[in-house]
């Protein structure tokens, strides 16, 4: 009998507990912290592929030329426009406009108005729409696109020799000592520590001013040995410069 009744209140205080004890095991699941180490980015959208593809043709060339550009819209899209936009360290200026034709495909050009480094881009104007091309590549593409790569050199021809045998040790007439392994050119009138960049079949160097001379009639550079070696260049003839 005694056991019999232990039993039946044991039974009678689980059931008078039930809801209370539901209640905390509710509250429980939702206040449970997120574990340290649970992925927080899987509803995050992948990165958008770059809906235009351009070819910048010319990375080096000669005052009074252009440079050309070609791309393509990959959505495919025709009747788009699309703009040529240069740097020099001031702001992107538009310098071409084109529309896209058949399959989204566009050319570009600029005449650079100075020597020196320009940055190049390609900006679609207005949002990009689904097409074919976008169906197939994955992701969504973005609602503005930009092009940034294109980087070209713009220079002048002028005539060189080189100097340093006899020379290599010596003061210079900017105030160093001129070493084997400088690379630097004389130049009879831009000031001294003034860099130009140099650039002779397909090879480039950065010099700076570093002696005067040459005195030899039609000459503008005397070229270092290091600069010498670093371009190929001969013992005279014709180099592009940007000064």
């Amino acid at each position: 009998m005694q056991s019999d009744t232990a039993a039946r209140m044991r039974s009678a205080g689980k059931a008078a507990l039930a809801p209370g004890a539901a209640a905390v095991a509710a509250t429980a699941m939702v206040a449970a912290p997120v574990p340290a180490h649970a992925d927080t980015t899987a509803g995050k959208a992948a990165p958008a592929p770059q809906p235009l593809r351009v070819k910048f043709r010319r990375s080096n060339i000669l005052f009074g030329r252009r440079v050309p550009v070609t791309g393509q819209l990959l959505t495919g899209q025709p009747g788009r426009k699309v703009l040529l936009q240069v740097n020099r360290g001031h702001g992107w200026d538009n310098v071409d406009r084109a529309i896209t034709g058949a399959r989204g495909r566009f050319r570009l050009s600029f005449r650079p108005h100075g020597l020196g480094s320009y940055r190049m881009r390609v900006r679609l104007v207005g949002p990009v729409a689904a097409g074919p091309a976008a169906a197939t590549s994955g992701p969504p593409l973005a609602r503005s696109a930009i092009h940034t790569r294109g980087r070209v050199t713009v220079y002048r021809s002028s005539f060189a020799s080189w100097y340093g045998p006899g020379f290599i040790g010596g003061r210079t007439a900017c105030g160093g000592t001129l070493s084997a392994g400088e690379l630097g050119v004389a130049n009879k009138t831009l000031p001294c520590g003034t860099k130009v960049r140099f650039y002779y079949h397909g090879r480039s160097v950065t010099a700076r001013v570093v002696d005067r001379g040459p005195y030899v009639a039609g000459r503008e550079w005397d070229l270092t040995p290091a600069v010498k070696a670093r371009l190929g260049f001969p013992s005279t003839g014709e180099v592009w410069s940007t000064r």
